[in-house]
């Protein structure tokens, strides 16, 4: 008895072990589909990006344009905009900066402007250039034009330490916090990445944004799909056991 147990036994593991594999294949092919449509995806917008951030400058949206779009930030994000207004330098924040010219600060100063008020980044400072008064030549009153390109709000992140405000220590532009920081009740929900354009005395220094986007999506494609054909070997092998064992035996008998 036990002896005819064991065959069945054994069949029904390789059944069990092939539906395994069948849905392990389903979730790797589909994984492998996600990663491709992920990279149509990205190349769109890589390839939009490339256009707003070389085309001619705009005027910036204004609130009304910016609360009209279900995803703003799909369709204004990096898009090359001009502003015109005067400078509120008493209302300025420094945001710790990692840049490509090393550790410093990022000068957020708001832009007056007739559609609202525009928080610019005019650009990267050393620690020695942080406080406005390191940099009076660069405190201009009166109408300025500012070309650059338009940015989202930063949310922080897992690895990004906590602004606090009451201290004068920000390390991401919040501008919902600056705003409350500066009191700014009209200004509009994103901030402009001032363009290289010199600043008298050479600080702040702009046109360091980096716009850079990850794309590995073909080779995450590619691995997923491996791994299905794998699995498709997989399963050819289970088949192929278990047509092994469902072939009768004919033992001769002396």
């Amino acid at each position: 008895m036990i002896d005819a147990l064991q065959p069945r036994a054994r069949s029904w593991r390789r059944g069990a072990l092939f539906f395994l594999l069948l849905a392990t294949l389903a979730a790797l092919l589909t994984l492998g589909t996600w990663q491709v449509q992920r990279l149509a995806w990205k190349k769109d917008l890589i390839a939009r990006t490339e256009a707003r951030v070389h085309a001619a400058p705009t005027a910036p949206p204004t609130a009304q344009a910016w609360a009209a779009e279900a995803e703003p930030g799909r369709r204004f994000e990096y898009q090359r905009v001009q502003a015109e207004g005067r400078w509120l330098h008493d209302k300025e924040v420094q945001v710790y900066a990692s840049s490509v010219l090393g550790p410093g600060y990022w000068v957020m100063t708001p832009l007056r402007t007739a559609q609202g008020t525009i928080w610019i980044n005019r650009g990267y400072v050393p620690n020695a250039q942080r406080l406005p008064a390191s940099r009076a030549q660069a405190l201009p009153e009166g109408s300025v034009t500012v070309t650059g390109l338009l940015r989202l709000p930063e949310d922080g992140g897992l690895f990004v330490r906590e602004n606090v405000p009451a201290e004068e220590r920000w390390y991401h532009r919040d501008l919902a916090a600056m705003n409350a920081a500066r009191q700014l009740g009209d200004a509009l929900p994103y901030f402009i990445d001032a363009g290289a354009s010199p600043n008298p005395g050479g600080w702040p220094r702009g046109g360091l944004t980096i716009v850079q986007f990850r794309n590995n999506h073909l080779s995450y494609a590619l691995t997923w799909y491996a791994l299905a054909l794998l699995n498709v070997l997989a399963l050819v092998l289970v088949a192929r056991s278990e047509s092994r064992g469902a072939r009768p035996r004919h033992d001769e008998e002396d």
